[in-house]
């Protein structure tokens, strides 16, 4: 009889050997060959699943929006509003490594947006994520009363989504420059500062 594939099972094993090299040597280590050879595998066989790095960083993405998922709903989020909101929003940024290197997966994955329609399309579904975050902290902290009544929630929204993004972006880039403290910092800034009306 023919030997039955779990597909779903190799998929499993093959994301825990992405995993382990991006962890250990950075996203742009993570080659066909050297998560085949991480796995056990050949690169022949690999291919089988996956044929290009851009396939690759699209799983592993795949993989970092179900990691913020399952870290956003395995926390429970008690406190003021606008320190809950700041918790929340803190946890799209790379503050520690493990969010660094999902961090980097993404900025590798953007950079093939204009040449991949497969790339764009998976980024399109991570910034939805983070703009429905920051829509839902806009919101959340209208409602408590920290936005300004001059302020106008679409336009808040994106700023704080482009904020988040410029975030991530500098601290990838320059982490001398834009340590987890001072991302942190910024943020909070950000945030406090929707409580008074915008200059004329």
């Amino acid at each position: 009889m023919p030997k039955i594939v779990d597909r779903d099972a190799r998929r499993a094993e093959l994301a825990g050997a992405l995993w382990r090299v991006v962890y250990r040597d950075g996203a742009a280590a993570a080659t066909v060959r050297s998560v085949a050879a991480e796995a056990g595998w050949s690169p022949g066989a690999l291919r089988h699943y996956f044929t290009t790095q851009t396939e690759l960083l699209a799983f592993a993405m795949e993989h970092v929006i179900d990691q913020a998922t399952a870290r956003f709903e395995a926390r429970t989020w008690t406190g003021p509003v606008p320190e809950v909101v700041r918790q929340m929003l803190e946890e799209v940024l790379p503050l520690d490594r493990q969010r660094a290197r999902e961090a980097e997966v993404w900025l590798l994955l953007a950079a093939r947006t204009r040449t991949d329609p497969a790339a764009g399309t998976l980024m399109r579904r991570a910034d939805d994520g983070v703009r429905r975050a920051s829509d839902l902290a806009v919101r959340a902290l209208a409602a408590h009363g920290s936005v300004a009544p001059g302020r106008d929630p679409a336009l808040e929204t994106a700023r704080l989504h482009a904020l988040l993004d410029g975030l991530t972006l500098h601290a990838l880039l320059h982490p001398d420059l834009m340590p987890p403290e001072r991302a942190r910092a910024v943020l909070a800034d950000h945030l406090d500062g929707l409580r008074h009306e915008r200059p004329d």
